[in-house]
Formats: C-alpha cells, sequence, structure tokens
C-alpha cells in the first residue's frame, strides 16, 4: 500500500523542493559576512527569515503561501514597514549556520528556550508552547514493540532532525534511565519527512514536535505520538547575539499582538489541539 496519500504527495515533493533548492537564493541576494541589526535592516527595507517548510510553520498550498511563524514573521515586517523573505530550510545547522554568517536576520521557528541554546544565540520571549513526542506506528496495546515508557527507549534507535535540540534532551534521558539511546541524525529531512518514514515502515521510531505530529496523524492516522519525550517548553525565535535592537524590537511588538485577537485566531488556525 502506498503511504504517501495522493492530497499529501505534492506537498511532500514542494517541502522536498524547497529543501534543496529555496535555500539558495538568499545567499545570491545578499552575501554571507553582514550580519546586520535592526538600523540596518530598516535601512534595506528587506528581512531576511529561515524557518521549516511543513503544515505549521510555512507550506505552499497551489498559489497561496501559509504557516504560524510565516504568517507572523510577515505581520511584523508589515507593521514597521518591511518586506520579509523567507527561506524554508530544513537543516536546523543550516538555518543557525545562515544566521550567524548574515544570510538571514532571524530564525522564525519554534525553537525552545534551553540554556543550552541561550548562550549562543538571542531568544526572543516565548511565542508558543509545544514538546517533543516519539513518533511510531501503532500497535496492540500489550505488544512488545510498543514504547509506552521512556524507560522502554533503552537500546532503541531514535531517527531526529540533525542538529535539533531534541538531540540534547536525548542525551540526557539516557543518563536519566541509565542506558543507551542511539541517535540517528537526518542531514536531508524535516520532521514530516521522518513521520512519513515512520508510516511506511521505513524507520521505526521518530523524534518530533507534537504539533506537527498531530497534524500528520490527520493524513497517516497510523502513527502514535502519545509517548512524550520532554516535557512542554516555551518555543521562542533565534537571532544572533550581535542584533540585540531587531531582538528589542521583535520583542516589544510580540507582547502587544499576543494580546490581540489576531494572534489568538493564528494559534487557534495552527497549534488547536486535535486528536
Amino acid at each position: 500500500m502506498n503511504l504517501l496519500r495522493p492530497k499529501y504527495l505534492k506537498y511532500v515533493v514542494l517541502g522536498l523542493i524547497s529543501a534543496l533548492v529555496v535555500t539558495c537564493w538568499p545567499r545570491k541576494e545578499k552575501p554571507k559576512g553582514h550580519p546586520r541589526d535592526y538600523a540596518e535592516i530598516k535601512e534595506s527595507g528587506i528581512l531576511h527569515a529561515a524557518t521549516e517548510y511543513n503544515s505549521i510553520s510555512f507550506y505552499v498550498d497551489g498559489d497561496t503561501v501559509s504557516g504560524f511563524h510565516y504568517e507572523l514573521i510577515e505581520a511584523f515586517a508589515r507593521d514597521k514597514g518591511l518586506q520579509v523573505q523567507v527561506s524554508p530550510v530544513m537543516s536546523f545547522n543550516q538555518r543557525l549556520e545562515g544566521l550567524a554568517d548574515g544570510t538571514y536576520d532571524v530564525v522564525a521557528y519554534g525553537i525552545p528556550a534551553t540554556s543550552e541554546l541561550k548562550d549562543s544565540l538571542l531568544l526572543t520571549s516565548p511565542i508558543i508552547l509545544s514538546k517533543q513526542v516519539l513518533v511510531q506506528r501503532k500497535v496492540g496495546e500489550n505488544d512488545s514493540l510498543a514504547i509506552r515508557s521512556q524507560l522502554d527507549l533503552a537500546g532503541k534507535t531514535l531517527n531526529v532532525v540533525k542538529g535539533s535540540p531534541s538531540i540534547l534532551r536525548i542525551r540526557n534521558l539516557s543518563n536519566e534511565i541509565g542506558d543507551t539511546i542511539y541517535v540517528n541524525e537526518e542531514n536531508t529531512y524535516g520532521d514530516e519527512q521522518l513521520i512519513i518514514m515512520v508510516a511506511k515502515g521505513e524507520i521505526d521510531f521518530a523524534v518530533c514536535d507534537e504539533t506537527i505530529a498531530r497534524e500528520m496523524s490527520k493524513h497517516y492516522p497510523e502513527i502514535d505520538f502519545s509517548t512524550d519525550i520532554s516535557f512542554t517548553q516555551f518555543r521562542s525565535w533565534a537571532l544572533r547575539l550581535t542584533s540585540p535592537l531587531l531582538l528589542d524590537s521583535l520583542n516589544i511588538w510580540l507582547k502587544d499582538i499576543k494580546k490581540s485577537p489576531e494572534f489568538q485566531k493564528l494559534k487557534t488556525k495552527y497549534y488547536k489541539k486535535k486528536r
């Protein structure tokens, strides 16, 4: 049985094309080595942002571009009289590399506000709450293959996006249970592609964002994402340490927009829980 649902096949192809092609064009227009803060961004009139291509952050449906982080960064740019160029980049490491070398001004994606990341990045005030979950295929409740507890992860191999913050959580979890949990880092695929690979039986386990897993379960009901890997965490956008003025501008704007009906509508559209 082909598990790539016809309705979803076009979306997956677009996501992979975006990962391979779209990430390149900002580098041509805006050379590396020119990290900017808010004054330079305002002068140029263009804000460069990176995000991930998935059904929550950024996606293309026909001639329409949508997504929670895409629509939110668009609203910020519009309110500040800026244009925004959003590049979907599947690799977490590549998003951070592009941020560091000045290709992007902000990573508009839900990044967990961990103490480790705070040492190397500026993180905005919290935008949303989410957590990491284990994605596996549904089996019988008493099936020996089912992972129902974090203790059951001993000796298992978990597939994650290369460079993902969830890797540190898995390593800590390995220490907590006193046994080895193996990690396979995927450099090409994002969360959604990993979930499809689980559904197709190509891999057994993936660790992904709960919101993305919930959305994907509508298309792939054979997946199970009921086992938590992390606690619920605040998620923020990321900036370079050398962009404090952009951080201030974003935080002031976020403080106001989060009180608005528009933000609540946007959050409900993408983060309303449906199981």
